[in-house]
């Protein structure tokens, strides 16, 4: 009789990613353990105020308004945390090669992301997103002109593959009709929904064919960011 190999529990693996993207956020934000407790403590506060403000006898009443102060705290320090564990995050990013592929993983189910499908010498990338709105090929580079011809060749290799699929095309960045990284993932997401989940998979078994045919791509100097998958985890899916 085989006995299957333990796996971590789900909560030590939580409190790991929690402490991870805590790490990650102080260096951009040294004062966050500080503001953290600051409104935890007001949330307890609050909480307690609350509480105790219902009817009930004297120990019963103290009994609720302390689980209450911890819930509403732990829940405010939570909310705090996780936005600005989110603004750190895309600070780090910013400026680094392909970091518009980092800030994507934030997309959650439905979509389907890959990295660096389009490249040139000069660092620019183009990376592809399929969803509901259909393909959308997002470009990032020191040089607009040269992200966009990049992104007409590219087009044009997925029309001959994916003819009749709707395909979008954002331009990461600060520049002018650039999309900014914090605003990427919402970007995308409003660009509508033109295809059903079936039609996904249809498109991604059409874009097998064409990613066969690249080859292996050389990536940007430097690791493609990554760091967004944390967040996303701790936002839930």
């Amino acid at each position: 009789m085989s006995t299957a190999a333990p796996t971590p529990s789900t909560p030590t693996s939580r409190r790991g990613q929690i402490m991870q993207t805590y790490t990650m956020a102080k260096r951009s934000d040294p004062r966050l353990g500080w503001i953290i407790l600051g409104v935890f403590v007001l949330g307890a506060v609050v909480g307690f105020g609350l509480m105790w403000l219902l009817p009930g006898d004297g120990v019963l009443s103290l009994i609720i308004s302390i689980i209450g102060a911890l819930m509403l705290g732990m829940l405010a320090a939570l909310l705090v945390f996780g936005r600005r564990a989110q603004s750190a995050a895309y600070t780090q990013m910013e400026g680094q090669p392909a970091a518009a592929a980092g800030a994507l993983q934030m997309l959650r189910r439905g979509w389907k992301v890959d990295p660096v499908v389009g490249f040139t010498k000069q660092q620019d990338v183009v990376h592809r997103v399929v969803g509901p709105p259909g393909i959308v090929l997002v470009g990032e580079g020191s040089s607009q002109s040269r992200v966009k011809q990049l992104m007409v060749n590219e087009r044009r290799k997925h029309e001959r593959v994916a003819y009749g699929v709707p395909i979008h095309e954002v331009i990461a960045g600060r520049g002018e009709g650039e999309v900014p990284l914090p605003k990427l993932v919402r970007h995308v997401q409003k660009l509508g929904r033109n295809v059903k989940p079936a039609e996904i998979t249809d498109i991604l078994q059409r874009l097998k064919a064409l990613d066969a045919q690249r080859g292996k791509l050389p990536l940007p100097k430097g690791p493609v960011p990554t760091s967004m998958k944390g967040m996303r985890s701790q936002r839930g899916r």
